[in-house]
């Protein structure tokens, strides 16, 4: 028997509305911890209790839904967290406590838990078993506090659920258990996920109800819960916000009424609902409608079975590293890659790009570099440059991407993209952060890092979106990744590496090398995940670029070199001299790794060229 069949009696239940919305309404401002009022002002959240339960609330969340440490700490909180659930759970059951006394019904506890405010692995930096440990601290604090069921809400991701839900089961396997994802307005979940494939899932890893709150409003969660309803016979719950918020003389309002969330809850029953509430922006009087309009229904619920469970997953694997690219070709030989950077232009005209990508190609290097905004400049797409390469001279490119631009739903958007008009070696980059740039107060996304990148991409490769949606075919990208031999933190950077490596990296760039004995040093770290590497190289300019390259990209510059820079006494026996370094060091480590990147400072590809020329097929020297 189902654990919610003792709250259910085959009928719809009513659960509570938001407890935010109401202190909101009260004077209580958004940068407040509202879990915290649990301890500075317990009377006002047993009003607010009490008032849900007057306007006919069966189910009573504790006001926890941000009381994990990872949201508390943002408050300087943390060290409460089991204060802050224990009176939560106590101040709730006291409102219970005082319907009963009045005997006026009866109601449930649920111990409440929301996202933990963190991004979880594969797409951010805390680790799947973190999270699984944050969530079973706030439910053993809850459940030691006495609360009658627990319910995990608002998941944006099933990933993030699948630990909460796991998390649950290992503190109280004997309570009731409800987890409710969140839903975008094609009411899928915020991960790419179909409603059917959260319902399979989510039954598959052991809840007894599942269901959708939060949300855009009553439109969208309905029409997810009708899909899962056609994909589990579990208790199912919906529990959507009063709409889209509307901004009124300077604050949010919830424009549903309580007559809509009536609607609502006639309809949610009729596709097979159990269990209806509200969220963000209802209050008791939307409670109170709901109430009303679940009497009148005088329903029993009668549950068909589901029909064939829905395919979660469909991979296309990629192809043999070597069919993808002539990139990936040299790489998996362990042939010698040769490649050169080429800036985007700050305007339209890429035609001298394009001619020095042709001159190259005509040496025989393999691929042209193209970094994205370098620097946080504002250039030419790199996707534009890439293809516009290609498209004239035949020779491969690398596409650098970065994370700093976009969200992760445009960042998937790109890559198919990218995929769809012949672009299949990537660079993933977390990117320079814009004040470091020409537009300094330009917004930085970060959705995820380059570790988060080579997850999405290596889902994609494997014809996955990072919902697990299948796309129909591989992406087949190369996936590269980029390191710094000479990082003052290194530890930082191999544990980095590392990570990069197990997400999916197939080859790593590093940034200029001017001290062989960083390399020498890292290469010898890196050797339990080895990888082909792919050494950075850069003729140096001026005494002032190499100054630059030291002070302000922090890049590994021996005194030695400096001193040979300084030494030079006009502009062009500099830039020979730059000429010089770089030919050293690329035949330094020409042994030591797969390949070599050169650069091509202020647009100089012959310099470029001419440092390379030892390693290409045909050793013809370009002067400028």
């Amino acid at each position: 028997m189902n654990p919610f069949a003792e709250i259910f009696d085959e009928r719809p239940v009513l659960a509570d509305g938001a407890m935010g919305t109401v202190l909101y309404s009260r004077g209580i401002l958004t940068s407040r911890c509202y879990d915290e009022l649990n301890l500075s002002n317990p009377d006002l959240i047993l009003a607010v209790h009490e008032e849900y339960l007057q306007a006919g609330a069966e189910i009573l969340e504790t006001n926890t839904f941000g009381a994990n440490r990872f949201r508390l700490a943002r408050h300087g909180l943390a060290g409460k967290m089991a204060e802050i659930n224990t009176a939560g759970v106590r101040i709730a059951r006291e409102a219970v406590n005082r319907l009963r006394e009045k005997q006026a019904g009866e109601a449930w506890v649920a111990g409440a838990a929301g996202p933990l405010g963190v991004r979880l692995e594969p797409l951010g930096k805390t680790g799947l078993d973190e999270a699984r440990q944050a969530f079973a601290e706030q439910f053993r604090i809850q459940v030691e506090a006495g609360v009658d069921l627990l319910i995990v809400e608002t998941m944006p991701a099933l990933n993030e659920a699948r630990e909460a839900l796991a998390a649950a089961r290992q503190v109280a396997p004997h309570l009731p258990l409800l987890v409710m994802v969140t839903v975008d307005d094609d009411s899928n979940c915020l991960d790419g996920s179909s409603p059917e494939q959260a319902a399979a899932l989510l039954a598959e890893w052991g809840a007894d109800a599942i269901g959708v709150n939060c949300s855009t409003g009553p439109t969208a969660v309905l029409t997810a819960v009708e899909a899962m309803r056609g994909a589990t016979t579990l208790p199912l719950a919906a529990m959507p916000n009063a709409g889209v918020p509307r901004a009124v003389e300077g604050r949010n309002v919830y424009l549903a009424s309580p007559e809509y969330m009536a609607s609502f809850a006639r309809k949610a029953i009729a596709a097979g609902v159990q269990i209806v509430g509200g969220c963000c922006g209802t209050t008791p009087n939307h409670i109170r409608a709901m109430r009303s309009a679940i009497r009148a229904l005088d329903t029993k619920m009668h549950i068909e079975s589901a029909g064939a469970a829905p395919v979660l997953s469909r991979e296309t694997p990629p192809a043999p590293l070597a069919e993808r690219s002539r990139i990936g070709a040299l790489l998996a030989a362990r042939k010698f890659v040769t490649m050169v950077e080429i800036a985007p232009p700050r305007g339209i005209d890429c035609s001298m790009e394009i001619e020095g990508a042709r001159m190259l190609a005509s040496l025989g290097v393999h691929a042209i570099n193209v970094p994205e905004s370098h620097r946080a400049s504002a250039r030419m797409s790199a996707q534009s440059l890439s293809i516009q390469i290609q498209q004239h001279t035949g020779i491969d490119t690398v596409l650098h991407y970065t994370c700093r631009d976009r969200n992760i739903l445009s960042i998937q958007s790109d890559l198919l993209g990218a995929s769809s008009i012949g672009l299949h070696n990537i660079l993933c980059l977390t990117g320079d952060p814009p004040k470091l740039g020409d537009y300094p107060d330009a917004t930085a996304v970060f959705d995820v890092d380059s570790i988060g990148l080579v997850n999405m991409v290596n889902r994609l490769n494997r014809g996955l979106d990072i919902g697990s949606n299948a796309i129909g075919a591989s992406t087949n990208f190369t996936i590269g990744v980029a390191a710094n031999p000479g990082v003052p933190d290194l530890e930082n950077e191999l544990r980095r590496f590392a990570y990069k490596v197990e997400a999916g990296a197939e080859y790593v760039i590093t940034q200029p090398v001017f001290d062989l004995r960083l390399l020498e040093n890292f290469l010898e770290r890196i050797r339990d995940h080895r990888i082909p590497v792919v050494a950075g190289i850069w003729p140096l300019t001026s005494l002032r670029n190499a100054e630059f390259m030291k002070n302000d990209l922090r890049v590994a510059m021996p005194e030695e070199i400096m001193l040979r820079m300084a030494q030079a006494d006009t502009q062009e026996a500099a830039r020979r001299e730059g000429i010089r370094i770089a030919q050293e060091m690329l035949e330094a480590v020409r042994p030591l790794v797969e390949g070599v990147q050169v650069s091509a400072p202020f647009g100089r590809y012959a310099s470029a060229a001419e440092v390379i020329a030892s390693v290409l097929p045909t050793p013809n020297r370009v002067t400028e």
